[in-house]
């Protein structure tokens, strides 16, 4: 049952949709007219209400996260749904898990982590804005998740007050500056996301995780393709959210494995010193190509 206080989505007969918090004795202006919230406490989720005047009704929804995002207050791009929902899945968030939460922003994904980690786990997150840090706690609290996270106003050059977390997701302008700092961050097995939104900026951060015990680094881009619902037309919308940002993933292992260099080695390495010098301009991917190629040659 809808109460006093309670968020609710609009969904129109039109299928335009919106989301309001009720209030007795208020009232929403729409497009198909004015709704009396009063009209609304009482129902259940799932009713029909009507508008008086124009005869036009509205579907009464609880909001989804996705209603909530896309109609939040924001200041920031946000992650979308295709990648917030794949972010989640790669760093394995669970109800338990503690979690470092870079680059705030608004709170978008901040709640998506928040939500899965459940009372038992924790979000430590990291704005160093002001203005990013009120919204987001604004954020937070109307969605009810503000007790599962610790937000924090600073700086993460100032470094993190955490260790030994499960996972992190670094979402800063320069986040090859912070790869380190991340790796110490994490417990061994733990997985970090970073979000990228050039190429250029993908090689930068590859660079910095090649230089530490990482391993299982991926590189992706999601993209998703929405279509037209109707079952004797069925076909893809005009347009689509394609490219929002790279997403780089990798494990945290407190030291890689080393091994000790045999006979075998010395002399594959010693191959790959002919090839080199044979020609500069070739590259071959083993000796054997090499011999295959120079056999064609003869």
């Amino acid at each position: 049952m809808i109460k006093d206080g309670d968020r609710v989505l609009l969904y129109g007969e039109d299928g335009k949709k919106f989301l309001v918090k009720v209030e007795s004795g208020k009232s929403k202006g729409t497009h198909l007219g004015v709704i009396e919230f009063d009209s609304i406490i009482g129902k259940n989720f799932g009713d029909v209400v009507t508008i008086g005047k124009t005869n036009k009704s509205y579907y009464l929804l609880p909001p989804t996260y996705i209603d909530n995002i896309f109609s939040m207050k924001r200041k920031t791009q946000i992650i979308y749904p295709k990648d917030s929902s794949y972010i989640l899945m790669k760093l394995d968030i669970k109800p338990g898990s503690k979690v470092i939460d870079t680059g705030v922003g608004s709170g978008a994904m901040c709640a998506a982590i928040a939500r899965l980690v459940g009372t038992e786990g924790k979000v430590y997150a990291y704005e160093r804005r002001e203005d990013f840090h009120k919204l987001a706690t604004q954020n937070l609290t109307e969605w009810g998740l503000i007790d599962r996270v610790d937000l924090k106003l600073r700086d993460i050059s100032m470094g993190f007050d955490e260790t030994n977390v499960d996972a992190l997701l670094l979402d800063v302008p320069d986040p090859e500056n912070y790869i380190e700092t991340c790796w110490q961050a994490l417990g061994g097995g733990g997985r970090m996301g970073v979000i990228c939104p050039t190429v250029n900026q993908v090689s930068m951060v590859l660079e910095k995780m090649y230089e530490l015990p990482f391993i299982d680094v991926e590189v992706w881009e999601s993209l998703m393709r929405q279509y037209k619902p109707y079952p004797n037309r069925l076909r893809p919308v005009d347009r689509m959210v394609a490219h929002t940002t790279f997403l780089v993933f990798a494990r945290k292992v407190n030291a890689f494995i080393h091994k000790e260099e045999t006979k075998q080695d010395k002399s594959s390495e010693t191959n790959e010193n002919v090839i080199k010098n044979h020609d500069s301009n070739l590259e071959f991917s083993s000796f054997s190509d090499f011999t295959e190629f120079q056999n064609k040659e003869i």
